[in-house]
């Protein structure tokens, strides 16, 4: 069996996709599980800049460092390269179904789904929020990882 991958996309790639990268490779690392990960945004705004500052501030929280991420944008070739593409939200799933191509083999879907209870519901947008908003966005991309985890183990 190959190994897994994942993409995690939201709209700008620097608030929540860098918060569930980082979510799933340091549980992936607890759970000496090998997966292939990576965010992406559908907007262009971000690309090549760092993570907000909100962010990498509730990541080294728990003792992560993103500050070294930089924003992409969602490309078709990204279809074809992962074999998981989750949105944070409907919209961006929506979006992602308008770019992708015709023919590819990753499940594409959204990440809240994984979660019980949380079925269509989004990770929630901290960009105009407070700090709490960014703390209940790390829980939520926090509760996806484990079940990502759960699921490759």
């Amino acid at each position: 069996m190959s190994q897994p991958s994942v993409l995690f996309v939201c709209l700008g790639n620097i608030c929540r996709s860098p918060l569930a990268e980082a979510a799933l490779r340091a549980q992936a690392v607890a759970a000496g599980i090998a997966i292939t990960i990576d965010s992406a945004g559908t907007g262009d705004w971000h690309v090549g800049r760092p993570p907000d500052p909100r962010a990498v501030q509730v990541a080294r929280k728990y003792g992560l460092d993103i500050s070294g991420y930089r924003a992409r944008q969602v490309t078709e070739a990204d279809f074809l390269k992962f074999g998981h593409i989750f949105a944070l939200d409907p919209k961006n799933l929506k979006d992602l179904h308008h770019i992708e191509p015709s023919r590819h083999n990753a499940e594409l879907r959204l990440l809240m789904d994984l979660v019980p209870g949380r079925k269509g519901t989004a990770v929630i947008d901290p960009y105009y929020g407070d700090e709490q908003d960014f703390e209940q966005a790390w829980a939520d991309v926090s509760a996806a990882a484990q079940a990502l985890v759960r699921r490759f183990a």
